[in-house]
């Protein structure tokens, strides 16, 4: 198995995303890999979902490793910046990180 460049959290459980905004972004996350070119060879992307990241607040939250950088206040148009600007050209979205490891 070739491995994954990145692996991609988002946080759908109910407390940190009431609205359940964290399962449109992670369905929405699976096309903006698709479309970007990140699901096959050595800059593929892995996505995954948690019912909880332990924040409850500030949601939803998507995760980014092996940076370990994490995103709050998640909107579409915020994923599809994260997965062009961090996922393909390496380049952290700064001003909506609120916590590195």
């Amino acid at each position: 198995m070739e491995p994954y460049a990145r692996h991609v959290l988002v946080c759908t459980g109910g407390f940190c995303s009431p609205n359940r905004q964290g399962r449109m972004l992670y369905s929405l996350l699976a096309s903006l890999l698709q479309r970007e070119g990140l699901l096959f060879g050595p800059s593929r992307v892995k996505r995954g979902e948690t019912p909880c990241l332990g924040v409850c607040a500030g949601g939803p939250i998507v995760v980014v490793y092996p940076e370990g950088v994490w995103y709050a206040g998640v909107t579409p148009t915020l994923l599809e910046r994260i997965v062009v600007e961090h996922l393909k050209e390496g380049r952290v979205v700064e001003e909506a990180v609120f916590y590195r490891r």
